[in-house]
């Protein structure tokens, strides 16, 4: 099992859109490997790969006891009125901050055997693959908040014990 470490904010791979993958080889089953041991801690929904320092496009999910992953995904539909939601990350570690996500989501990529892969849900799973097709494009939840409520974020990150 190998839990990586996870990449902090203010790491420039967590700003840095992540590279479709074009190859499955070693390396990539690895990465895999890698991203489902590293989601499988408690109280963890999902992983992207650049949370564990790898600008490729997968991530792994952690919902309600099931866990798996994806590559190459594309988020691509979301519906709903947006709501605020308490949202955290595993590279803001202990902050939270209300997010506007849209209650349903879908996410298409394939696994490692080049199949397609369909993830969809409502609630928790929605946050996550909306928090976690972010990642893959650069962008971390707290650069989508409302200018004042980003600058008491950002306030909030220079002042933790990690950053």
């Amino acid at each position: 099992m190998t839990v990586r470490d996870i990449r902090y904010y203010g790491d420039p791979v967590l700003r840095t859109p992540a590279e479709p993958i074009t190859k499955v080889d070693e390396h990539v089953r690895a990465l895999v490997r890698d991203l489902l041991d590293s989601t499988a801690l408690e109280g963890r929904a999902g992983v992207a790969a650049p949370q564990i320092g790898v600008g490729l496009q997968a991530f792994s999910w952690n919902i309600d006891g099931k866990i798996g992953y994806i590559l190459n995904p594309v988020l691509e539909e979301v519906s709903g009125e947006p709501q605020e939601i308490d949202e955290g990350c595993l590279s803001v570690p202990g902050l939270w901050f209300k997010t506007k996500r849209y209650p349903y989501a879908r996410v298409r990529g394939t696994d490692l055997d080049g199949e397609e892969v369909v993830l969809e849900g409502e609630g928790l799973m929605a946050q996550m693959l909306q928090h976690e097709t972010d990642h893959l494009k650069g962008t971390v939840y707290v650069d989508t908040l409302a200018k004042e409520q980003r600058r008491d974020a950002m306030r909030q990150i220079r002042e933790s014990d990690w950053f």
